[in-house]
């Protein structure tokens, strides 16, 4: 018995509007032309990767940010329109970057 069916069995009078019955469409990000800065900083003796320049609206950088910080397996914050990731992680960052299809400038070092 899966999780409709049960659903069902507790609540026979309710409808399923059709808006409910579809899945969940991934988001698409939006790809701009001109490239995003990927730059290293130590804050506090600590290192760490900011990436900024992103012209979409903040909801998509934050997904980006969410999606960077899991594959990486990294702490991070978004604040002030740019993304801050603790750690050295530039080559990797870039990679994840242009596999999605955004254009990425490395700054400093």
């Amino acid at each position: 018995m899966d999780l409709l069916d049960q659903l069902k069995n507790l609540f026979p009078d309710h409808e399923i509007a059709p808006e409910e019955a579809m899945e969940a469409i991934p988001h698409e990000l939006y790809v701009q032309k001109e490239p995003m800065i990927c730059k290293f900083e130590k804050r506090k003796g600590k290192p760490t990767t900011i990436i900024e320049g992103y012209e979409g609206s903040d909801e998509d950088f934050k997904i980006l940010a969410k999606e960077i910080k899991t594959k990486l397996s990294v702490g991070g914050s978004f604040k002030d329109d740019a993304i801050i990731i603790q750690g050295d992680y530039r080559d990797k960052i870039m990679a994840i970057l242009k596999e999605k299809g955004f254009k990425v400038k490395r700054v400093g070092g």
